[in-house]
């Protein structure tokens, strides 16, 4: 039987998808991508893969492909739902979420990824302290939707190392989430393969 292959990049939002495989539990495969040069671990092109080129890249178990870490995400806590917030508004939320992480908080640490100037980083830094105060506001527990992980969870611990990263002030909610989260074994399966451990 075919298993899902994630393509990834060290540290990379990707990060959140294989934690997620790992707390899954069931055999995948992986494979690296450098995401500057777009060459695969095994000599590939990337864009022969996705013509997007960056990651993730999901292939599903009958071969079909799924992109964007929203719809990676959202997937497997479809497959396993013990992975999304219960309840007939669960599954909104959780997309809520995802795309707040995803077009807010992401999307503010451009300038520290891509040679922004000193201001620049300054005010990005202001800007995700602030986005997390946010999210901090509505939590129901440890993690965004009580005291078990859902699969946002996953991307907001990829937000918070690169927070730690970048010396960007996060709440005290924030910091132990992100300390709790390298507590469980998945996290540090992911961490370890990917050379961040």
């Amino acid at each position: 039987m075919s298993r899902m292959k994630l393509y990834y990049a060290p540290g990379a939002c990707s990060l959140a998808d294989h934690i997620a495989l790992h707390e899954i539990g069931e055999p995948f495969d992986i494979e690296q991508v450098n995401i500057r040069t777009h060459v695969t671990e095994g000599g590939a092109d990337f864009r022969t893969v996705t013509a997007k080129g960056y990651v993730p890249a999901l292939i599903l178990a009958d071969g079909q492909m799924l992109t964007e870490n929203i719809a990676v995400l959202d997937y497997l806590a479809t497959l396993h739902p013990d992975l999304a917030p219960a309840g007939p508004m669960g599954r909104s939320r959780l997309v809520e979420a995802l795309a707040f992480i995803s077009t807010e908080l992401h999307h503010a640490f451009k300038p520290m990824w891509h040679g922004g100037s000193e201001n620049e980083r300054a005010e990005a830094g202001e800007t995700v302290t602030g986005l997390l105060e946010l999210l901090t506001s509505g939590m129901t527990g440890t993690y965004l939707f009580g005291d078990e992980p859902a699969v946002a969870d996953f991307y907001l611990l990829v937000m918070l190392l690169w927070a730690e990263r970048f010396e960007v002030k996060v709440p005290e909610a924030m910091a132990r989430l992100r300390e709790q989260m390298r507590g469980r074994p998945a996290v540090r399966s992911a961490l370890k393969t990917e050379g961040m451990l």
